[in-house]
């Protein structure tokens, strides 16, 4: 074995986004391009000699190959241990969870999360750092320049290992050691939640159906809820790995998951639904007849939380990202607690949980999670939610009626316009923020807007600013509308308008979403006119 210098120069396209760098698969198997960016992560986190890593992914096509060179450029890099999920496979959460339980240095998560995979899909590469959560801008940003300078890359010439194998191996001077991807993960949820009471529900005749969608978390759910919780064989749908997710997008919402809305909708729908996406970071809840938004679950969940062992000595703070609706604020309001708004990004709210400002924090598309961990936690929202239901002992539709009741309803939705040109996008957001100023008491449709701005977040323990973080607007009668370009895309840009309006009255709060929000979108379309800048009758998706 020996390690080789290889001459390259930089690639265009490498600037890591809010999860890592993503790109079509294609792109990613192009001369250099992966090893280009390991080297480039390898010089942003000022190198990785003596290091000891976590390797894993969602097992999307490409995955195993890409396991094989981290691990060749790890060793040549001097890092001394990688620890590394069976066949490389590894759930995002679980893969935070072995970064903090085994103290490592950090760890490379391969996955492009809820992005379509197969050989014309997409993939993607980011750093974890100590605490288990995404690297910080500050590195991130030297990993990007590092991309706009490197000249070579160093890598052991060496066998692959065998990844199938759990135990330890060698690849030259580096330990390489595989575990079991699932063991430590459902130990962690154990501590966290009351498996008997769950277990008991279960026996009792509760019913569940979870679509795993031939993503990351189908062994991890048939092994928590089937295995030990007691669910009835076959409750966990599409529950093996596929590197093209069996053709499907492995995106959690009603348009994606249509097969699960449609049984949850159906005359015999069992009780609980629910599902995760190709690396297990994101969840979409269902009770029988009813879809939770995930503002409304992260609102849920914080305001019956301390019903799970794990959160029965209160919560410390709460937390979302700006787009997400504003219903966990009344919760926070309601329980005394701070609530903090940060922009869109996990790695936003890592400041806030080290720092033992907040318990549990959470986003619009599909992420929740607590201080167990760095990252969102698609199962660890599921078995809260299970653990709710079986103290409360209540269909998830009643639950959440009471919770408007008491809170009241944030009537919420997402419109998303794909694949739009990227310089399309960017004419809009420049036209719009150049006029943020003189929008205050202009019309906007039938409404009016009281407010426009661009929210720019100043974190509260490190003093670091984001700015250009979305732009906003209130509108007359309560409604808010936000306009953001996504980060998580690989082709064009995606733009996505947020809507929102607050219904207190108690005779109110059963109306369709859309409908309530009629005006909102009619104000939203004024205000950007993307139809006609897109050539498109509406938006692609809707959740």
């Amino acid at each position: 074995m020996q390690i080789e210098t290889i001459a390259t120069r930089p690639i265009d396209g490498q600037k890591p986004g809010t999860s890592g760098l993503r790109k079509r698969v294609s792109v990613f198997m192009e001369p250099h391009f992966l090893e280009n960016y390991v080297q480039a992560v390898w010089q942003g986190i000022g190198g990785a000699k003596g290091a000891t890593l976590v390797l894993g992914g969602d097992g999307r096509y490409f995955n195993d190959r890409a396991a094989q060179v981290v691990l060749r450029m790890a060793a040549a890099e001097g890092v001394t241990k990688v620890i590394v999920g069976q066949n490389a496979i590894l759930s995002t959460p679980a893969a935070s969870h072995l970064i903090r339980s085994r103290k490592a240095t950090g760890g490379i998560i391969l996955s492009a999360s809820h992005n379509p995979g197969g050989p014309e899909g997409d993939f993607g590469l980011k750093y974890n750092g100590s605490n288990g959560g995404p690297a910080p801008e500050s590195v991130t940003e030297k990993i990007f320049a590092a991309t706009k300078t490197i000249s070579e890359y160093r890598i052991l010439s060496a066998h692959d290992v065998d990844l199938s194998a759990i135990g330890t191996h060698r690849m030259g001077e580096m330990e390489v050691e595989v575990v079991d991807p699932v063991t430590d993960y459902a130990m962690l949820m154990e501590s966290l939640f009351d498996f008997d009471a769950i277990a008991k529900m279960f026996a009792g005749g509760f019913t569940m159906v979870f679509d795993a969608m031939h993503a990351v978390t189908g062994p991890y759910a048939k092994a928590i809820f089937e295995d030990r919780l007691g669910a009835a064989p076959g409750s966990v749908l599409n529950a093996v790995p596929l590197p093209d997710f069996g053709g499907g997008h492995p995106d959690p919402n009603p348009i994606w998951a249509k097969d699960l809305m449609d049984r949850m909708m159906g005359p015999h729908a069992p009780d609980f639904g629910a599902a995760s996406d190709g690396d297990g970071d994101r969840n979409m809840i269902l009770g029988r007849g009813i879809y939770v938004t995930p503002s409304d679950s992260l609102a849920a969940l914080a305001a019956n939380a301390t019903l799970a062992p794990a959160y029965k000595g209160g919560l410390k703070g709460l937390a979302r990202s700006m787009p997400t609706s504003g219903a966990v604020d009344r919760v926070a309001e309601k329980l005394g607690l701070d609530c903090y708004e940060t922009p869109t990004g996990w790695k936003f709210f890592g400041n806030l949980l080290d720092a033992g400002r907040i318990t549990i924090c959470g986003e619009e598309s599909a992420g929740t999670s607590s201080d167990h961990v760095r990252e969102k936690d698609g199962l660890w929202a599921v078995l809260l939610w299970l653990n709710i239901l079986a103290e409360k002992k209540q269909p998830v539709a009643e639950l959440m009626a009471d919770h408007w009741k008491s809170y009241g309803r944030n009537y919420y939705t997402r419109h998303d316009y794909e694949e739009v040109e990227t310089a399309i996008a960017d004419a809009m957001v420049d036209e719009i923020r150049g006029r943020l100023d003189d929008l205050p008491g202009s019309a906007a449709g039938p409404l009016t807007v009281e407010a426009a701005d661009e929210f720019a977040y100043h974190d509260p323990v490190d003093g670091s600013v984001a700015e250009q973080q979305g732009l906003r607007f209130q509108l007359s009668g309560g409604g808010r509308v936000v306009i953001r370009l996504s980060g998580t895309g690989t082709v064009g840009a995606t733009v996505r308008v947020y809507l929102e309006r607050l219904e207190t009255d108690p005779a109110k709060l059963d109306a369709d979403p859309q409908e309530a929000l009629a005006p909102i979108i009619e104000a939203a379309e004024a205000l950007t006119g993307l139809k006609a800048r897109t050539g498109r009758t509406g938006p692609d998706v809707i959740t």
